[in-house]
């Protein structure tokens, strides 16, 4: 009998978004995979509201690449950072690893420079961590 494929559980990553919250103006903020699945929110977001954030930036993340690479002509463009501004306020996203972005969302008086140099410091601790974690489930010890 065929078990359903199941989606691996990733690590809940909501740890690296506690500094980003201490910021002046920083509402929310989220760890996304690239494929739209939550694996880290700020508190005060409901399980909905990250669900749809992920849902709509890895679209998003997945248009500002395909868009950079029709204007630049180059199938391989990364994107550093994407920013939305808004009424509302401004939503920033960088990568953070491997298939991974790190979104924040700030109201409109946020610093955009102090939230940008605090995302970049919390995905190197992200990849610092991730990059000294034992691997998990290999059957050996080597």
């Amino acid at each position: 009998m065929n078990s359903p494929t199941r989606r691996r559980v990733a690590e809940d990553k909501s740890w690296v978004l506690a500094p980003l919250l201490e910021l002046p103006h920083v509402v929310h903020a989220a760890v996304i995979s690239g494929d739209g699945f939550i694996e880290g929110a700020s508190p005060g977001l409901s399980r909905e509201a990250a669900e749809g954030v992920a849902a709509m930036m890895s679209a998003l993340q997945g248009a500002g690449r395909a868009v950079t690479a029709a204007f630049t002509e180059q199938d391989d463009a990364r994107l550093r950072q994407t920013v939305i501004e808004s009424d509302e306020g401004f939503v920033f996203a960088i990568p953070a690893g491997e298939n991974t972005c790190l979104a924040v969302f700030a109201d409109p008086e946020v610093n955009m420079g102090v939230v940008a140099h605090h995302m970049q410091i919390q995905v190197t601790t992200l990849g610092k961590k991730v990059m000294n974690s034992p691997a998990r489930g290999t059957g050996s010890h080597a």
